[in-house]
């Protein structure tokens, strides 16, 4: 699980070009970064091992192509519990943490309880999937499928202000 980023940890310009950098492509060499930001790499280094420490950098991943290892189903599923009393979204929320299917979930308001972005394989991969953890689920109320067609932009690049 990722950690909380220190809010009295402040951001000067310098690590918000780093952090510009290192989001787009984060094994783009310290060097590189040191030219484009006008520090020294010692510097970037630093500057990156304080950010990674306060939870500002919380990973460093790769992003691989679902279609690439044969999943070929993303589904986008707004999920209703039954009520939201506190055991019952802590429920959900670790019965959802811990589905590998589910690439992102999100606690909401507005009267979806959560939302969340699955992956499958297959449309019966995915069946299996909602029998399991929300029609034998007793937390869930409903739920309801968006398929998606076409992954039009997937990124994980936040807008950093200068």
């Amino acid at each position: 699980m990722p950690r909380k980023s220190d809010p009295s940890r402040d951001l000067d310009a310098f690590d918000r070009a780093i952090l510009r950098i290192v989001q787009r492509d984060n094994k783009t060499p310290q060097r590189e970064i040191a030219a484009a930001v006008n520090l020294s790499t010692a510097a970037v280094q630093r500057r990156i091992a304080a950010m990674e420490t306060a939870g500002i950098i919380a990973r460093n991943v790769a992003m691989v192509d679902p279609l690439a290892i044969g999943l070929t189903i993303t589904a986008i599923v707004e999920v209703y519990l039954r009520d939201e009393r506190s055991t019952t979204v802590d429920a959900a929320k670790a019965i959802f943490r811990a589905a590998p299917e589910v690439q992102q979930c999100y606690y909401t308001t507005g009267g979806t309880s959560f939302v969340l972005v699955v992956v499958t394989k297959t449309m019966q991969t995915y069946e299996a999937f909602i029998r399991q953890r929300f029609e034998e689920n007793e937390t869930v109320k409903s739920f309801r499928t968006l398929v998606v067609i076409d992954r039009v932009k997937t990124q994980t690049e936040l807008a950093i202000e200068d």
